[in-house]
């Protein structure tokens, strides 16, 4: 049986990850009880999903405001 090497696995418990300049300050933990918690509100979080992440489920609405939106080539063939 070959040994693992816990040198590689084992990360320090003081580096925090890199985030989004909108998202600094951002921690998440989740309790003993499966519980979760975040340092920010959860509209806020949204807000930013709904800003920088495009849904394809989504792409097609115009109702919802301040969402990136891609053009597919579909549409942008039949407007020409």
């Amino acid at each position: 049986m070959a040994k693992k090497k816990q040198a590689d696995a084992a990360k320090p418990a003081n580096e925090k990850p890199r985030v989004h300049k909108d998202l600094e300050g951002f921690d998440i933990q989740i309790n003993s009880f499966g519980e979760i918690s975040t340092t920010f509100d959860m509209d806020r979080i949204n807000e930013f999903l709904n800003k920088n992440v495009d849904d394809k489920k989504l792409r097609d609405r115009e109702d919802i405001p301040g969402r990136k939106t891609r053009k597919s080539k579909k549409k942008s063939d039949e407007e020409e």
